[in-house]
Order: structure tokens, then sequence, then C-alpha cells
């Protein structure tokens, strides 16, 4: 009987150790932000977006995987300081030609993989899946840890059209590159 108590015991203990060193850290969307940046010939443009939710897997204080939801309804332009212009470009970039955020309102990022600061996920951009590596270095602030990293996209893979010179001939001082960036800064609480 009284091994049966201590094996009970030693499960138990088992259980809460674990539990203390593996679980979901969820993003501090407040916290947290998302800087992109889009070039063209003639020069470039950048802004913000915001996180709707998130979450990390994390076990022994390494993250291991999870998931950060973008909302595509919130970008924002920085450069533009012309609210005519600003809003015009907003548009274009919420339109079809683009993002298309009245089909497609997120864009996510499920992380599959971690080795060190460099991760392996499937991005989602207007309904089109791919995988994505990126390098995130972990600091810490207070109970808080912050990622902080750089994504580099190719718009052309997930059906981006607009503008491209992988789609379209001729187009000259018209080109906006295919690559565009996502500086981040993930927050999440311990």
């Amino acid at each position: 009987m009284k091994t049966i108590k201590l094996f009970g015991l030693l499960v138990l203990a088992l259980t809460l150790t674990t539990a203390v060193f593996a679980g979901t850290q969820k993003v501090d969307v407040a916290k947290s932000s998302v800087k992109w940046l889009g070039k063209k010939v003639t020069g470039e443009h950048s802004g913000t977006i915001s996180i709707k939710e998130g979450a990390l897997d994390v076990t022994n204080g390494k993250v291991t995987g999870g998931k950060v939801v973008i909302d595509m309804n919130s970008i924002t332009d920085t450069d533009l300081t012309d609210p005519a212009w600003n809003a015009k470009l907003i548009g274009h970039l919420k339109s079809d030609d683009f993002f298309g955020v009245a089909t497609y309102p997120t864009a996510d990022l499920v992380i599959t993989k971690v080795d060190g600061d460099n991760f392996s996920g499937n991005l989602t951009i207007k309904g089109v899946t791919l995988p994505n590596t990126f390098t995130a270095t972990a600091t810490k602030d207070g109970k808080s840890t912050v990622y902080k990293g750089t994504i580099t996209i190719d718009r052309s893979k997930y059906g981006l059209k607009y503008g491209s010179k992988s789609f379209f001939d001729n187009l000259g001082d018209k080109v906006i590159y295919d690559e565009f960036t996502l500086n981040f800064s993930l927050v999440v609480a311990e």
C-alpha cells in the first residue's frame, strides 16, 4: 500500500513539475508590434499591422511551437503624410490587388520547429499556406519575454500580383518588388 501511495505522489510531483516547465504563453497583443516595409523601383512604403491573437508553446523555457494571427484590417501606412494619398494606399493594400481583406481578414503563422534562434513554420496569406523560415532572438523584460526578428515574404508566391515583374512585363518604374518584410516584437508574459 505504501508503494502505491509513494508511486502516486511521484506521478503527481512529475505532473506538476512538467506543468511548470511546459505550457502555452499568450502573446500580449497590446505590447507587441509588427512593422512592414515594401519597396518599389521609385521608393518604399512602411507601416504597421496589429496582432489579433497569439500563443507560444514553451517547454523548459524554450519555444517549441505556436501560432500568431495578424489582423489584416489593421494595416496602416506611416510614411505618407497626405491623408488622401495615405487612404488611397491603404485602400489599395486592402483590395483584391493585394491582401483582399474583405475575404481574408487575417493572416497567420504557425510555428512548427525551433532550433535555437531559427524558426520554421507555415505562413498563410490570402488563403495560401507556404513554409517560411526566420530568425528571432529572445530577451527578458521583467516578467515578460520579448521575441524580435524579421520575416521576409515573397508576395508573388501568395498570389499578390499587382505591379510584380514576376507576372507582368514592361512595368518600367511601376515595378513593386516581390519581397517585403515584417519586423516583429512579440511580448509574452510568463
